[in-house]
């Protein structure tokens, strides 16, 4: 599972979403507040041929449930959960557990735990603001758009149906790849399902739309994702919601934003295939 919260706040704070967080403490979350960066940027339109969003941090923020699935899951291994979310950000469950407890590090254990997650603690995530209009909006237009996540399957299908929240066509889980973010395997097989072919060397299916890579924008929160997007050649819009805006800016994202309300979709153009994104009060470079 993707853990986006960074510092040690969670046994004290484990009840506060992350938004709530950085009221409560400001810096404990983010090292450099977003009010101390300008997100004036003036309005761009761009034209993408597919979307491909991150989950938690992203679409969602899960952080609480995050907090309290790795102290259940310390419980069970014998290391506190403390010490787990220290080395755990950004990483798949499978990962963490390769190092800390081998014997659990399978996909069918993994997947019991993360799909219990949804289910026993719903009530601990909230919306990122301006990623449900957005969803509904492609989905409505036909614009074709996936998740590519450090999640498991059971985990971000609880989630979207908890929140009732649109439910991608293709959704990139961290059991579909042998490496997680930021190896950019994950986001170019969510452009391979989405039916593009962006010239990489692992090909494409037969039938697939030629594209330059730059046509995919990424949507993400963590450096780890950003790495990974841009590795696979796309265009990458980070949501300062989870990490602090440098680390951001070092990994290499060409957009940085507070949240999803400053990307919408313009329009659908179908026989281009082209969706028009407008991205707008991103941070002056």
């Amino acid at each position: 599972m993707s853990s986006t919260p960074r510092e040690d706040v969670y046994s004290k704070d484990s009840n506060l979403n992350l938004h709530q967080l950085k009221q409560k403490v400001p810096h404990a979350v983010d090292n450099n507040s977003n009010s101390e960066h300008d997100f004036s940027a003036p309005s761009q339109t761009h034209e993408f041929a597919a979307l491909l969003f991150d989950m938690d941090g992203t679409i969602i923020d899960s952080t609480p449930a995050i907090v309290k699935y790795w102290h259940e899951l310390g419980d069970l291994i014998g290391v506190p959960g403390d010490k787990i979310l220290e080395t755990s950000h950004g990483r798949r469950s499978i990962d963490v557990l390769s190092i800390l407890a081998p014997e659990k590090a399978n996909w069918a254990f993994v997947c019991e735990a993360e799909g219990r997650v949804p289910l026993e603690h719903g009530q601990d995530a909230t919306e990122i603001s301006g990623a449900r209009a957005l969803l509904e909006n492609l989905e409505e237009a036909g614009a074709p758009w996936a998740i590519v996540t450090s999640g498991t399957q059971p985990l971000v299908t609880g989630w979207l149906g908890v929140m009732n929240l649109s439910k991608p066509k293709v959704l990139v889980s961290a059991e579909e790849v042998a490496n997680g973010k930021p190896d950019p395997a994950c986001y170019r097989l969510g452009a391979k399902r989405l039916g593009f072919d962006d010239g990489h060397e692992s090909g494409s299916a037969d039938g697939a739309r030629k594209i330059d890579p730059s046509q995919i924008l990424v949507l993400e929160d963590a450096p780890a994702g950003v790495r990974a997007g841009k590795a696979a050649g796309y265009k990458v819009v980070a949501l300062a919601t989870t990490h602090a805006i440098e680390k951001l800016q070092e990994a290499g994202a060409d957009w940085i934003v507070e949240d999803m309300r400053s990307v919408t979709m313009k329009r659908w153009d179908s026989q281009e295939g082209q969706v028009s994104i407008e991205i707008r009060n991103a941070l002056v470079a």
